[in-house]
């Protein structure tokens, strides 16, 4: 379909409350968007891997913005269009720091979901691919300190759980990674320049759409990007203070239908005209 708009959505907290399906009133209004003329697709921390059925069950046809914006995902061919890899020094090391304290460690890759020795992120995984026939499960892989020793894999984000304070601001102080927190006690770590506000903006250039038309909503700190560089930016009603002050328009909570409530209040007039 030739779209002439962009929406993206975080996917927790925004589209879906944890563990539910999306509600029927969101479903209707993401085909409402697709109908008339917008493009739909998540925007999420989550893996590339672990978020294909979800973009089938909704019908998306252009590319996710995934990992926080280091990679945009064609869940069609379940291949990469672009990931924002580390660099193999910095890589190794962070892999090291991580390995060396025991951190509650998960990595994304372009070929998978790495799981260090503490990562508790197992289960995540688990429910994600139960059911699934296996050429659509996410591949999951547990490593430990001898992964440093082989040829590793281009990754594109760590995701780290409780990890201490001190880490934490020694990552946060190197000037070459983006860190962001995508939900309590959530920090992700990205190559500087990564963001889901330029994921946005990058797949409006791939897709051809101006970037006067893009619309983005979203109710956490990893949101707050694209809802600053959309044309269009919502906030949840359950968001973080400084995403509300920052949207142009404040729908309801998750539980609401909150998503819903945006689409069909604010989104689809200013598409329409009406």
């Amino acid at each position: 379909m030739n779209y002439r708009y962009l929406m993206a959505a975080d996917m927790d907290l925004t589209l879906v409350m944890p563990k539910s399906d999306v509600s029927p009133a969101n479903m209707e209004a993401i085909r409402a968007l697709q109908a008339n003329g917008v493009a739909f697709t998540i925007a999420t921390g989550r893996s590339s891997f672990l978020i294909d059925k979800y973009a089938s069950i909704l019908g998306i046809d252009v590319p996710l913005i995934t990992g926080n914006g280091s990679a945009l995902w064609d869940s069609t061919t379940r291949t990469h269009v672009y990931s924002a890899d580390f660099p193999e020094d910095k890589l190794r090391s962070l892999l090291k720091l991580c390995l060396d304290h025991n951190v509650d460690c998960t990595l994304y890759s372009t070929e998978g979901v790495f799981l260090a020795p503490a990562s508790s992120r197992q289960w995540f995984c688990d429910d994600y691919n139960e059911g699934l026939p296996e050429h659509l499960k996410a591949p999951v892989r547990r490593i430990d300190s001898s992964f440093l020793d082989s040829e590793i894999p281009e990754f594109n984000k760590f995701l780290l759980i409780n990890v201490c304070d001190e880490i934490a601001e020694e990552l946060k102080d190197d000037p070459d990674l983006y860190v962001v927190s995508s939900g309590p006690t959530f920090y992700d770590v990205m190559v500087k320049g990564v963001s889901k506000g330029k994921g946005l903006l990058g797949l409006a250039d791939v897709l051809d759409i101006p970037r006067e038309n893009t619309f983005a909503i979203g109710d956490s700190e990893n949101d707050l990007s694209m809802i600053e560089m959309a044309a269009h930016g919502i906030a949840m009603g359950n968001s973080d203070p400084e995403l509300l002050a920052m949207a142009d328009y404040v729908t309801s909570t998750c539980e609401e239908d909150g998503f819903a409530k945006a689409v069909f209040e604010y989104v689809l007039p200013l598409v329409t005209g009406n």
